[in-house]
């Protein structure tokens, strides 16, 4: 039977895995957006249509995770509710900036807006305040 600080290793682990997908998911989102902004054929390759959503699909299942453990659950939480928001939010326009945008203004406004959102959903995560920079 695991003892209580195993639990607490395994949570600080899942946080630790956490962490490492959200750093990992912002810096391939900047990497493809740069590629996007560049007009680069790389957008094009394999692993960048395929590496992101697996990244992308860790970072939620662990954020389920933490959750479950925690106890902590959106709508429970007002930090933990806005963060899911803004994950709405960040990435409808993630798909708009690398996809779905049809005019190349349309994809880098979405483009930097995301980027601001994923900025605001960390500080939201540090601070676990839904208004960080109040």
């Amino acid at each position: 039977m695991p003892t209580r600080e195993h639990a607490v290793v395994d949570y600080y682990a899942i946080k630790h895995f956490h962490l490492a997908c959200a750093a990992s998911s912002g810096s391939l989102f900047l990497l493809r957006g740069y590629w996007m902004l560049r007009n680069s054929t790389r957008l094009q390759q394999r692993w960048v249509r395929i590496v992101p959503h697996v990244v992308d699909t860790m970072l939620l299942a662990s954020a389920a995770v933490l959750a479950v453990w925690s106890g902590q659950y959106p709508i429970m939480q007002g930090w933990l509710t806005a963060k899911v928001v803004a994950l709405i939010f960040y990435i409808v326009l993630g798909t708009i900036a690398l996809k779905r945008g049809k005019t190349r203004a349309i994809r880098i406004a979405a483009f930097f807006t995301a980027v601001l959102i994923f900025a605001y959903i960390g500080s939201v995560a540090i601070t676990r305040q839904a208004l960080p920079f109040v």
